[in-house]
């Protein structure tokens, strides 16, 4: 496919795309991302943190029960972002090094344009407030042509990088102003709330406005004023095994789970060894409940923010043509050691393992999409079953927003528009593919294909009637697993996959660091 760089595909259509820039009919988008957040985490897909504000959307809106991420932060972006497989647009592993290879650039290529620069050439103000992560760590000094501002979006406020602290957060930019001084009571998530807000209010009604509003929490590290932490601890106390069996049964209760099937123990993910909650010790009891409290109370105060949103675009009368998306890009993370491990095990009830790998723990996130005008709700409050992915996003914006991909790109994007779905109809089946560290996996209809890495076997999965993958049936149909295989396979390699690379973090950056600087 020829692509041609992006700095001047806009100029062609500009022209003929903004005639409908005063169009105030174009409905609004706010697509809302959090970070590292589990599947039952929020009380609409059946967790006890108190999250009223997207609970609302969901009742207003639709839910997706199998929408589906890349399990990794960088990777989930650039999907996202682009409406591409991640490797297809240079992010197949993580913004720490420049690889050199085709799918691993540390970065998303200029070839392939961002969903704010498909939607600024449609006539829309386009605002980004929070984290980034789609800039090599190496430029984070400079602009070299990556940043949100560099690519599409007219405002931007929030972090490059993709993690450290809430209260010192590292490297901050406003534009292209890199901000280091911060108030005494400065905290990331309020002030993505807060630039987002102040973006709201000073957008011109007469403009359609796509906003960007990509959460840190509640990735690690666990910090939140000390005073909310407070407030969600009694709900821990009774400990992870009790939580897990009370999420698994309102999932039950909401449709997530048909009736008859039960809540699996992962051992494997704990060597055969999953503590029972009595079985730890009173010191690990009460750092787990403080730890998962912490947790919980990132995600309310992320929650707290979106009900600003939802109140501002109210009081600019915008509401009734306003469009909300919110989602996660990925499972929660076992990398807080053993106690975290624990957390994440409740956090992506009913599923197995975590960020990172493929399996069903950490490639599933909630979906939520609502108008904010009720009357095109039509399937107000119930869930949709049929699979979707990231790359979905940007065409169903696009459908939304009845925008055009830019003339001079051939619109060969692998995902589809959900709104079909959301209007109760049925989408073509189609097949989804996943590869993350070199753990991999195809969604095939009913059949998953999936295994942990590259040196591990492949595990077949009936998910029709194991969506937990607890029973591989790899060996009962060894055709079916060639033939997925060769699917992966044939994926892999359109999509510049290959070669798989597993090594360590700080080993694979010192590696293709010192291949290209000649040591």
């Amino acid at each position: 496919m020829q692509r041609l760089i992006y700095s001047s595909l806009l100029l062609g259509v500009a022209g003929v795309s903004c005639i409908n820039a005063q169009n105030n009919a174009s409905p609004n988008i706010i697509l809302i991302l959090c970070d590292d957040m589990g599947f039952s985490d929020i009380g609409c897909y059946g967790g006890e943190i108190h999250t009223p504000n997207i609970d609302g959307l969901a009742e207003k809106g639709i839910r997706f029960s199998q929408f589906k991420n890349t399990g990794r932060s960088c990777p989930s972006r650039a999907s996202l972002l682009t409406g591409h497989y991640q490797h297809d647009v240079g992010m197949g592993w993580m913004t720490a090094v420049d690889e050199h290879r085709p799918g691993y650039r540390g970065e998303i290529t200029k070839e392939i344009p961002t969903i704010a620069e498909v939607m600024k050439a449609n006539g829309y103000s386009t605002y980004m407030s929070g984290k980034w992560h789609l800039t090599l760590d190496d430029a984070f000094d400079a602009p070299n042509g990556s940043y949100p501002v560099q690519r599409g979006f007219d405002k931007y406020y929030g972090c490059l990088s993709g993690g450290g602290s809430y209260y010192t957060p590292t490297p901050v930019y406003h534009n292209l102003t890199r901000i280091t001084g911060f108030p005494d009571d400065y905290y990331y998530t309020t002030a993505i709330t807060d630039s987002a807000v102040s973006f709201i209010r000073q957008h011109p009604v007469d403009k359609p406005m796509f906003m960007y509003v990509a959460h840190y929490a509640p990735h690690l590290p666990l910090q939140a004023p000390a005073g909310r932490v407070e407030k969600c601890k009694e709900r821990y106390k009774v400990g992870y095994d009790v939580l897990r069996k009370q999420r698994f049964e309102r999932l039950k209760e909401m449709g997530f789970v048909p009736e008859g099937m039960e809540l699996p123990v992962y051992q494997r993910e704990f060597e055969g060894k999953r503590p029972a909650w009595v079985a730890l010790t009173q010191q690990q009891q009460e750092r787990w409940i403080t730890d998962m409290a912490t947790y919980a109370a990132m995600v309310e105060i992320v929650d707290d923010g979106i009900g600003q949103l939802v109140e501002t675009v109210e009081q600019k009368g915008m509401l009734d043509n306003t469009v909300f998306i919110f989602l996660s890009d990925n499972g929660a993370t076992n990398e807080g050691g053993y106690l975290g491990q624990l957390m994440a095990d409740l956090s992506n009830t009913p599923y197995r393992s975590y960020k990172q790998w493929c399996f069903q723990g950490g490639t599933s996130t909630p979906f939520i999409l609502t108008y904010g005008n009720p009357e095109k709700n039509k399937h107000k409050g119930k869930i949709c079953r049929q699979p979707a992915h990231l790359i979905d996003v940007l065409p169903t914006c696009m459908n939304i927003a009845s925008a055009h991909y830019p003339r001079q790109i051939k619109e060969n994007l692998p995902g589809m528009s959900l709104l079909p779905v959301i209007n109760g109809k049925k989408i073509k089946s189609r097949e989804l593919f996943f590869e993350h560290q070199a753990s991999c996996a195809i969604i095939s209809d009913h059949w998953k294909l999936v295994r942990a890495g590259r040196n591990d076997a492949w595990e077949l999965i009936d998910l029709s009637t194991d969506p937990f993958e607890t029973k591989d049936l790899s060996a009962q149909h060894p055709a079916l697993v060639r033939k997925l295989q060769d699917r992966w396979n044939k994926w892999a390699e359109q999509n510049h996959v290959f070669p798989l690379e597993d090594k360590k973090w700080k080993e694979r950056i010192k590696y293709y660091n010192d291949l290209y600087s000649g040591k």
